[in-house]
């Protein structure tokens, strides 16, 4: 069994992945949706929304997010969260899970006018 409290301090934190599990996917959360336009050449991206609300912006188009809501992000799609509620809360999957430099080398920056903003 594995068991992680989000800590509701921090903005973002990773719970489990191949770093400290058997786990093939990786685990986090966010408390804030943070605005840092990116893409991934491997990792697919699925957000689930636990509390609050947010807008993320994946390509040219904006999806208002609300608790329930689950979003899929494919590699090399462009993204970014957009102004979310104080009590926003979501937790993320990434997979596969990468570790250490894989995962660095993965997430590329993008220009925020890829995405039309």
């Amino acid at each position: 069994m594995l068991l992680c409290s989000a800590d509701l301090e921090v903005a973002k934190g990773w719970c489990f992945g191949p770093w400290n599990s058997e786990l093939a996917i990786s685990v986090g959360y966010a408390n804030q949706a943070i605005d840092e336009p990116h893409l991934h050449h491997r990792i697919t991206e699925i957000y689930l929304v636990a509390r609050g609300t947010a807008e993320i912006r994946v390509e040219r188009e904006t999806v208002a997010l609300r608790p329930g809501d689950l979003i899929v992000i494919e590699p090399g799609e462009a993204h970014t969260f957009l102004p979310s509620s104080p009590d926003y809360h979501h937790f993320v999957i990434h997979t596969p899970g990468l570790t250490g430099d894989d995962s660095r080398a993965d997430k590329m920056a993008v220009d925020r006018s890829r995405l039309g903003i």
